[in-house]
């Protein structure tokens, strides 16, 4: 059992929040409009949520190979938004008494987690897929 994932990094720009918005078709004005984000108590764009938690499936596939993404259970909080030109790590380690589960979270350059949760993998066990 791998008792920590693999740790993935990004930084996140307002050019990758655009896209994101492109591939979702989510255009909320406090994603992508500089102007009106600044105006709300956010201070500025954030990026979606979704965005980051795609970080928890890479550092999975890294660990585990791809196919152990077929079969899992994530529960996951949003704490606090990204906001443009934030970099980011997401990760996770093995909770000791429960074979197959991981705390997981994406936290900021800081440290200061943005979601945390776990994940519960069906066959965590297996070896990463090269």
């Amino acid at each position: 059992m791998t008792p920590t994932l693999e740790e993935v990094s990004m930084k996140v720009t307002q050019a990758d929040i655009d896209l994101y918005a492109e591939l979702t078709n989510d255009f909320n004005p406090l994603h992508v409009d500089p102007a009106f984000a600044s105006a709300t108590p956010m201070g500025g764009t954030i990026a979606h949520g979704t965005l980051s938690v795609n970080l928890i499936w890479q550092s999975l596939a890294r660990s585990f190979g791809a196919a152990a993404l077929e079969r899992f259970d994530l529960d996951i909080r949003f704490l606090k938004p990204l906001h443009a030109g934030g970099l980011i790590t997401a990760g996770g380690q093995c909770v000791a008494d429960a074979p197959g589960r991981y705390d997981v979270w994406v936290r900021d350059a800081g440290g200061v987690a943005l979601i945390a949760g776990h994940v519960t993998l069906a066959d965590a066990g297996a070896p990463a897929a090269n």
